[in-house]
């Protein structure tokens, strides 16, 4: 299973306290991919410009429960295709209660192959909208 999830550099990256480059294995490297694809705008990589997730070009908009469909339809869709090591089993996006300004999206998927059940909650910022 090990080499299936895979092995490599931690992100960001650093230096660990053997003084060498940090590495991650096993679901945290999992869990560094999805928030990768979740942080990368399509066309920020000169090399991969279709790698990312199309909800960057949703910060300008009010949150209100059209919006946190369409991020939802946005990071299943990214995962989906950019992540083969997990199958997905749900996103929801939610507003954050401590703050006006925010959409928490709960993102429950399966490590492919196994019977391991995880989730992962990533903040989502919008700017647009109201005066806050």
């Amino acid at each position: 299973m090990a080499d299936f999830i895979g092995f490599g550099w931690a992100f960001p990256v650093r230096i660990d306290e053997t003084a060498s480059i940090a590495t991650n294995t096993g679901h945290e490297r999992i869990r560094q991919s999805i928030r990768v694809i979740l942080g990368t705008a399509p066309g920020e990589r000169p090399m991969r410009p279709e790698f990312g997730c199309g909800i960057h070009n949703l910060v300008f908009e009010t949150i209100d429960a059209r919006l946190a469909n369409r991020v939802e339809r946005a990071v299943d869709t990214a995962l989906r295709r950019w992540e083969p090591r997990i199958d997905v089993r749900g996103v929801r996006a939610l507003p954050d209660p401590d703050s006006e300004a925010r959409l928490l999206i709960d993102i429950a998927y399966s490590v492919r192959g196994t019977a391991d059940r995880r989730n992962l909650v990533y903040p989502f910022y919008a700017i647009g909208g109201d005066e806050r």
